[in-house]
């Protein structure tokens, strides 16, 4: 009886001790918490939140490339920060696949924060969770949510080009093709609708596009799902030929401001890409939580937070899997 006794008071002394978290599961047996970094490395959140700040205050785009950054790196082999290794002696870079190449931004601000956290806490701070604290911190300086972080993801050592061409959903791609892409990450419709809402903020390229504006059936007329005094406008910046790194607003409402102004937008007729649109055109349950978004930033918040948790849950590598890189940009030697 006293052994039994003894045994459920070193159980509760052991509980008592550990640290109390919003912990997540990953399939390799590890887990991510809020509190990783709490006692190697205190000040971390404080460092990367500094310097987005820093980032977005003199340009205010930046919030959606470093949400984006995060996204793109998530969905191939996991949230590992594969995506900021260059090409080297083994790895061809992510960087180079049709939906990075002259469009993804924001490496210089991963570099500074790595800079500063290897400072501070060296070996200590991944690249992986500095994404997804930037893409976070970027939301919330937008105007957007907040969420907890969980943290503890590690570094890959190499990088997956195919996984990068094949992976990320395309501007073009079917509603069907776009949702399986979603589902083999283990998202599911909510969250492909809510964390589309990420294109309230942010710019798109006119080769995104341009199909939509002059041939979007093969049949030489533009797309009938686009309000078609909106297209008139986006003519003017996107030719049938040339121009392909011309800009527009990804919310022609409300641009740098992360609402739910993108989902009031296609209800009108007005996404700007057809990846947009068609959560309205193509499917019942989608179109459905676009109206329910649209109806209440609040409701539009609170699930756009839950996803981008979901999201940053992707594959990561834990415990002695992987490595912290010294350099986002490349392996340690």
């Amino acid at each position: 009886m006293a052994k039994s006794i003894n045994f459920v008071f070193l159980i509760l002394a052991l509980l008592a001790f550990a640290p109390l978290c919003l912990c997540h599961v990953n399939t390799f047996g590890g887990y991510l918490y809020p509190q990783f970094y709490d006692r190697s490395c205190p000040q971390a959140q404080q460092i990367v939140n500094s310097v987005v700040s820093k980032a977005v205050a003199g340009e205010a785009r930046m919030a959606a490339s470093l949400v984006r950054l995060h996204f793109h790196d998530c969905f191939v082999k996991g949230c590992d920060a594969s995506i900021l290794l260059d090409s080297a002696a083994g790895i061809i870079s992510e960087k180079g696949s049709k939906p990075n190449k002259n469009s993804i931004r924001g490496l210089e601000v991963i570099d500074e924060i790595k800079s500063e956290l290897e400072k501070q806490c060296p070996h200590t701070v991944s690249c992986a969770d500095i994404l997804a604290l930037a893409a976070r911190d970027s939301t919330l300086l937008a105007g957007g949510p907040s969420w907890v972080v969980p943290l503890g993801r590690r570094d890959s050592k190499g990088a997956s080009l195919s996984g990068s061409n094949n992976n990320i959903p395309a501007p073009n791609n079917t509603f069907q093709t776009i949702l399986t892409k979603f589902k083999l990450q283990g998202l599911d419709i909510v969250d492909l609708v809510a964390l589309s809402g990420s294109h309230t903020i942010g710019n798109a390229r006119c080769v995104s596009f341009r199909q939509r504006l002059y041939n979007q059936s093969g049949n030489s007329k533009p797309d009938p799902t686009l309000d078609q005094s909106y297209a008139a406008t986006l003519r003017t910046r996107c030719p049938k030929s040339g121009g392909d790194q011309n800009l527009s607003f990804l919310d022609l409402v409300s641009p740098t401001k992360f609402d739910n102004s993108y989902f009031k937008n296609l209800l009108s007729f007005k996404g700007l890409l057809s990846s947009d649109q068609i959560l309205v055109t193509k499917n019942q349950v989608s179109f459905e939580l676009v109206k329910k978004y649209a109806e209440s930033n609040e409701v539009f918040f609170e699930q756009f937070a839950k996803s981008m948790v979901k999201m940053g849950n992707i594959s990561p590598l834990t415990g002695f899997k992987g490595e912290i890189r010294n350099n986002c940009r490349k392996i340690n030697a």
